[in-house]
């Protein structure tokens, strides 16, 4: 459904997120071409109408202003003040953004975002897990770290969530402690639309986001302007302090307004902030775009790789952690060899082939009782969880891509440079043995191409071929044929933090596709147990299993070298493991 408005007013209209679920937006349109869209977030508990003030105020001639409902808030449907995850409200957003730029013939580029509260954190998040080439985010008064008043309120709260069925928990908030304008407390008090409860998964999942963006924040690069309130009764300003000098970006502003309350667009002092924001988004869009080639050698300097050195130290014999890591790794190496999997990592390398399609299998199995428990232990940990949503999001990108390619020529072949067993193109190939679809799975392993050529057979993929092939070989793939319409490069870059190295492998693509050809390609931005994975856990080689995280700005900045386009970008929940398409340009 198209707004239809004149110039200044605001229409009302829906938009299909990603599981069909139509939600509700605002959009306040110039009278003339769109030249550029700022997109608001709200704060948890409210809904888009409350941006009306802010929406005029932010109006030039060309810009665009689009606010939503979030899923469970103001018109939008759902349980109000639920989700299934903060991440579902994140994916939403970035279908939000998608719909917008397709809708009005805009870029990424062309759009700035603003977040209130908890809107400020899943804006943040948004640009930590799909590193949108956006111009500008504003960050207003953000809930990384919301003022509990409760004693032991997070421990209580997940001592909730063991329990069966959904949790709620009533705001405390009272307009006087959002805002000091009399009329904005009556209207926030009388308003219907504002939902005055919170699902608890929805605050441990803000809490433990804003956990990974305090950590990670060094991964964001866009430009940003953070507000804050002196007398901010709802959020921590030491976790946002802390937020803002850990930062990325090379442009960035830090504003705090002493006599503020916490809904600062809506306080006695919105005049100052929003004055803030028009400058700082004017700038942003008229400076020239920062392209970040500095990445390309960011194996060589940067956040990460200081992390990985730092992993590559052991820890000093006083340190806490380190006998904690080796009480894990005696127990894992001991009596966690009843669990099948457990024994299996020790014996071919907990990043290998084998394991990969053992945590696919997700079945688990074990000497005893205690083996099966101590595998359904290590199945259900965070990280494997993740690899297993990140094979359904990359079946997802490829039979998109798939049909797409057949809707244009009635054919396509995929080309898997490192498919190791191959599990998750060959089941998608299944899907279409009745139609020109083909495949070559390539690797350097001959252990793995016999476990993806038995793969294959179990799977009746009869379409599949075999090969063997360096997959940081620039020159091995002029001999491919015929011509790939689809790559796919799945969980091999995540093991060499070496760029030089992915760069040849990216070229090699580069050359082996068309113009017009997809990439799906994996990234592994952020882990929270990378910690342990390095000082507990070896590799196909035995050795530690030491990675260098690539954030998504990183490794969408390789791609781009290469010749490519991002198109399109999937996350789990937690935001660990990404999938994305792009077209070579």
């Amino acid at each position: 459904m198209d707004p239809q408005v004149s110039a200044g007013n605001a229409a009302e209209a829906h938009f299909n997120t990603f599981d069909g679920t139509s939600l509700f937006y605002r959009a306040w349109l110039p009278g003339g071409p769109i030249s550029r869209a700022i997109v608001l977030i709200h704060r948890g508990h409210e809904h888009s109408g409350r941006f009306d003030r802010l929406a005029h105020a932010l109006a030039q001639p060309g810009t665009a202003v689009f606010a939503w409902d979030a899923r469970g808030h103001g018109k939008s449907p759902g349980e109000r003040g639920y989700a299934d995850s903060l991440g579902t409200v994140i994916r939403d957003l970035d279908c939000f953004v998608r719909f917008i730029c397709e809708r009005h013939n805009l870029s990424a580029r062309d759009l700035a975002l603003i977040g209130h509260s908890v809107g400020a954190v899943i804006v943040a998040a948004w640009v930590h897990d799909y590193a949108p080439p956006i111009r500008a985010m504003v960050l207003a008064t953000p809930a990384l770290r919301v003022k509990l008043y409760v004693p032991f309120a997070l421990p209580a709260l997940r001592l909730r969530m063991k329990l069966p069925g959904r949790a709620f928990v009533k705001s405390y908030i009272r307009p006087a402690m959002l805002t000091a304008d009399a009329t904005e407390q009556t209207a926030y008090a009388t308003d219907p639309l504002i939902s005055r409860s919170i699902a608890v998964n929805i605050l441990l999942d803000l809490h433990d986001r804003s956990t990974q963006l305090l950590a990670d924040a060094a991964a964001i690069r866009t430009p940003t302007l953070v507000l804050t309130a002196g007398k901010d009764w709802v959020v921590r300003n030491d976790a946002t302090n802390e937020f803002f000098d850990r930062l990325g970006s090379k442009k960035k502003k830090l504003v705090h307004l002493d006599d503020a309350r916490h809904s600062i667009f809506h306080d006695i002092s919105r005049d100052a902030a929003i004055g803030e924001v028009r400058t700082f988004l004017d700038h942003c869009f008229s400076a020239p775009l920062d392209f970040n080639d500095e990445l390309l050698a960011a194996h060589q300097s940067g956040h990460t790789k200081l992390e990985y050195d730092r992993l590559t130290r052991l820890l000093p014999i006083w340190c806490p952690r380190r006998w904690a890591f080796s009480l894990q790794r005696l127990m894992m190496k001991t009596i966690g060899r009843l669990s099948h999997g457990v024994r299996l990592g020790w014996q071919t390398g907990f990043d290998s082939g084998q394991t990969l399609d053992y945590v696919y299998d997700n079945t688990p199995r074990g000497l005893t009782p205690i083996g099966r428990a101590i595998d359904r232990a290590y199945l259900n940990a965070i990280g494997w969880r993740g690899i297993r949503i990140r094979k359904q999001n990359l079946q997802t990108l490829l039979r998109e891509s798939i049909d797409r390619v057949l809707a244009r020529q009635g054919r396509a072949h995929v080309l898997d440079i490192a498919a190791g067993g191959g599990r998750y193109a060959l089941e998608v190939l299944r899907e279409y043995r009745d139609k020109n679809v083909t495949a070559l799975l390539r690797d350097f392993s001959p252990t793995a191409l016999a476990a993806a050529r038995d793969n294959a057979a179990r799977l009746g993929a009869a379409r599949a071929s075999f090969e063997q092939g360096d997959a940081f070989d620039r020159g091995s793939f002029a001999s491919i044929n015929p011509q790939p319409d689809i790559a796919i490069v799945s969980g091999l870059y995540e093991l060499f933090g070496d760029n030089d190295r992915v760069v040849q492998s990216l070229g090699g693509v580069g050359d082996a596709l068309p113009t017009g050809g997809l990439l799906i390609y994996t990234c592994q931005p952020w882990h929270p147990q990378i910690e342990m994975i390095a000082r507990v856990l070896v590799n196909r080689d035995g050795k530690p299993w030491i990675m260098r995280r690539r954030t998504q700005l990183e490794m969408d900045r390789l791609v781009s070298a290469a010749g490519f386009e991002k198109s399109q970008t999937l996350v789990d929940q937690w935001g660990i493991f990404t999938v994305s398409v792009a077209r070579k340009v």
